[in-house]
């Protein structure tokens, strides 16, 4: 037995409820003693001018002691306990101690448990998840059964790793991008200013960056930012309150059921403040303002300059690709091996191919000849001007250049053909070499083209291929070299013309997208943990993706429209993300911590697993195959603020995110049906078809009503019904977040495991009271009352309301 098996259970009168810790690091043995103390607590309020103090009054009422073995003597392993005062006289009073594990449900007549214990259960979770707190109750069902509930929250060391990890990329990202420019060449005295101011621009953001990194270096041993940190800078990039919390119920004769949930505080920039909005006002207002002040540089459309973006990050990764593999078709024909040859080739042929189509944009060829109109004598003195026919771009035109070479528009159809041409000659040798070895036919047509290159000895492989290959890579190294040069070109236009807005705004995407990370990868990694033996999820992962649905309590009033138009756009950044499953190295706690690699326009996020672990995953999976996530994001404000942004102010910020975010997840659930069996969804209770639930879920966001919880309801219901990831978010997640958690759980109860109606407010209360969500509040700013006052509350729907003697005014 360990100590994570003792709970405290109270006296029904009155009724105690109380939380016991018994530490890991302490192992129990039966001679271990174990010394009970009761206290009579009161809250008492002191008022002062400025805020409201919390003033705790107690006064002893007695202890007991016993041994563990003693209680495993026992008979049920039950002791009744007789309190006593310090000098040793009966206090009049008993505590009632019993040996209590999931899934064992003796009938004892008590309403609820708690207690705080460690994760007792070795998984490959307990090296991300860390520091739980537990509580457990037990409730009444309809037909006056027991059902035990265990509620376990938990840090995660993601909220440090995956910010730290991103901060790095940045500055690689960053760095590149100024040796890119740096790579150019020589510009005109114009362009050469730019490109130094922009330079210059990098660097700051640079330097920036690698401070903020230094700091978070040296912090050792902490896994989750308190919300009474959140303006800090140095921990700008780390979520705020970043937690996880699972349900477990466990009634008679039936299987043991999981709910889980991360809350997180809303990913926004907290210490760049809301003066001017959030990102989503931000980003609208910059672009306007771009266009109208774009004269000093050439104007791209921000699709021009994503997919410069997109051209540069898949050159980076298919250039070495394409040169691997075709020093493995040349090690192939070497070795004389046709499977070997032909295997290497079609993987050759694939990424070539991928390449040329990448850089088949008129994009490419048009920067081209604005990066040749930017070198010295080409009209430098010039303002730009449109040039005729070439998409987004402007160019500064002069009509007599002397002394200045033409340039030849169609070089670059030349070059990048080049590409396909020698790809087609070494498939002609490949097929000439392999024909020959099998069989003495007369050459194909096809094999002309070799004939004419090739007079060596036909024996020799790799003699007659590597001639061809040399060719091939070189034509691939020269694209590229132009195409970086052209879509660098792009992106200076977009960094000159931001100057320093645009910087600016890319600081506070970067800094709103770590704790979105963060906070995606950990709920992720928990429902992959949850999921691991059941086939029906990793099929749907492996086929389609998994939805992670954010439900948001922030109001459209004030500094929290900022909050919810940056965690607008961070939520919807995560589109970029994808997830691979990979084999760790070994089972050391390093090994087993997913890493993220890429750039900001595509990250992936690796989630190494134990080799016993991964060897059970589909085959697709654990072939790497990328895993997608598709993010949603619900909110409905519910607390004064919004009844005056109702009333007053405007709340269609709320109503677009809602419609945009249902019509993605109706979309994500016609993609699951024609790819998935819907059988391999878990099976609920409540017998409302998921389609049904969309409906009602569009009818709910188009209507016009006041703080309209049912939407979070209904998405929340989906969400589960699909598989997905939940998350539940206001400014801290500490207050409003903590309403809405209990309040889940208790309807997941009502609905799902029949809790008896009479015990709904009483089960809500006490959750509120005594469960994971008040503890939360404590490590948040030491002290177990909820930040709200009396008059907030009267705003409130009722149902998030907690009970009295649990919330005052505090610092949050």
């Amino acid at each position: 037995m360990t100590l994570s098996e003792l709970f405290l259970f109270a006296n029904k009168d009155p009724l105690f409820l109380t939380g016991v810790t018994f530490p890991s690091e302490y192992p129990a043995s039966p001679e271990t003693l174990v010394k009970l103390t009761v206290y009579d607590a009161k809250d008492k309020s002191q008022e002062s001018v400025s805020k409201q103090l919390c003033v705790c009054w107690t006064s002893f009422l007695g202890s007991a002691t016993f041994s563990v073995g003693n209680l495993l003597r026992a008979k049920d392993e039950r002791l009744t306990l007789s309190l006593r005062t310090s000098d040793g006289v009966c206090a009049g009073g008993t505590v009632v101690v019993s040996r209590l594990k999931m899934g064992e449900m003796e009938e004892v007549d008590v309403d609820h448990i708690t207690t705080e214990i460690p994760s007792h259960k070795e998984s490959p979770g307990s090296r991300v998840f860390k520091n739980p707190i537990c509580k457990v109750y037990r409730f009444q069902t309809v037909d006056s059964k027991w059902m035990l509930v265990r509620e376990q929250m938990e840090e995660c060391t993601l909220s440090f790793s995956i910010p730290k990890q991103l901060l790095s990329l940045y500055i690689h990202e960053d760095m590149s991008r100024v040796q890119d420019l740096r790579e150019l060449g020589e510009l005109s005295p114009h362009w050469d200013n730019l490109r130094k101011e922009v330079m210059t621009r990098y660097g700051g953001i640079v330097n920036s960056f690698q401070e903020t990194l230094a700091e978070l270096d040296k912090i050792t041993g902490r896994s989750f930012k308190p919300s009474c940190c959140k303006t800090q800078k140095s921990l700008e990039f780390i979520p705020i309150n970043l937690h996880t919390q699972r349900m477990r119920v466990t009634c008679p004769r039936k299987t043991d059921a999981f709910y889980d949930v991360v809350t997180v505080g809303a990913p926004a920039a907290h210490f760049q403040g809301f003066k001017c909005g959030g990102l989503q006002r931000l980003l609208s207002r910059y672009e306007a303002e771009k266009k109208s002040t774009a004269y000093q540089c050439i104007y791209y459309s921000p699709e021009h300059t994503a997919k410069a973006q997109e051209v540069l990050s898949t050159m980076s990764l298919l250039q070495p690709l394409i040169t691997s593999l075709a020093d493995r078709l040349l090690q192939a024909a070497q070795e004389h091996s046709s499977p070997g040859l032909r295997d290497a080739l079609k993987n050759l042929s694939d990424k070539t191919e991928q390449f040329v189509h990448t850089l088949k944009d008129e994009l490419v060829k048009s920067a081209l000849l604005a990066l040749h109109a930017a070198r010295p004598g080409y009209g430098s003195d010039q303002n730009p001007s449109p040039v005729q026919g070439l998409p987004g771009v402007l160019l500064k035109h002069q009509d007599s250049i002397p002394h200045h070479k033409e340039y030849d528009e169609e070089e670059w159809d030349r070059v990048w053909a080049n590409v396909a041409k020698c790809l087609n000659c070494v498939i002609a040798m490949v097929d000439k070499l392999q024909e020959e070895d099998n069989s003495n036919q007369e050459p194909a047509p096809e094999q002309q083209l070799a004939d004419v290159i090739i007079s060596h000895n036909p024996g020799n492989w790799r003699e007659q291929l590597c001639p061809l290959v040399t060719r091939l890579k070189e034509c691939v190294m020269e694209v590229v070299e132009k195409a970086k040069r052209a879509m660098t070109f792009v992106l200076l236009q977009e960094a000159a013309c931001s100057i320093p807005q645009g910087f600016l705004l890319q600081q506070r995407r970067d800094v709103v997208f770590s704790q979105a990370l963060a906070a995606l990868a950990c709920g992720f990694v928990m429902r992959l943990y949850a999921g691991m033996q059941d086939q029906g999820f990793l099929r749907q992962l492996h086929l389609v993706g998994l939805v992670a649905q954010f439900e948001s309590l922030l109001s459209t009033y004030s500094e929290e429209i900022g909050m919810l138009e940056d965690m607008d756009v961070g939520i919807s950044d995560l589109k970029r993300v994808l997830f691979q499953i990979t084999e760790a190295k070994s089972d050391d706690l390093s090994d087993l911590q997913p890493l993220v690699c890429g750039r900001r326009d595509h990250f992936t996020v690796e989630v190494p697993l134990p080799r016993l672990v991964f060897q059970t995953l589909p085959e697709e999976i654990k072939e790497g195959k990328p895993l997608r996530v598709f993010p949603v994001l619900f909110n409905v404000g519910i607390n004064e603020q919004q009844t005056i942004a109702e009333r007053f102010g405007d709340i269609s910020l709320q109503e677009r995110i809602n419609q945009r975010n249902f019509e993605t997840l109706e979309a994500y659930y016609k993609s699951l049906r024609e790819k998935v069996p819907l059988e391999c969804l878990p099976c609920f209770q409540t017998q409302t078809d998921i389609k049904e639930l969309l409906e009602t879920l569009g009818q709910n966001v188009v209507t016009k009503k006041r703080k309209n919880v049912e939407i979070l309801w209904i998405a929340g219901t989906i969400c589960r019904r699909l598989n997905g990831i939940r998350f539940t978010s206001c400014k801290s997640a500490k207050d409003r977040t903590s309403m809405s958690v209990t309040l889940e759980q208790c309807a997941l109860l009502r609905d799902e495991h029949q809790l008896s109606k009479d015990f709904f407010i009483r089960a809500l209360d006490c959750m509120r009271r005594e469960g994971c969500r008040i503890e939360n509040v404590q490590k948040n700013i030491r002290c177990r009352k909820y930040a709200f006052n009396m008059l907030q509350l009267m705003a409130f729907p009722k149902c998030y309301r907690p009970p009295e003697g649990t919330y005052g005014k505090v610092d949050s």
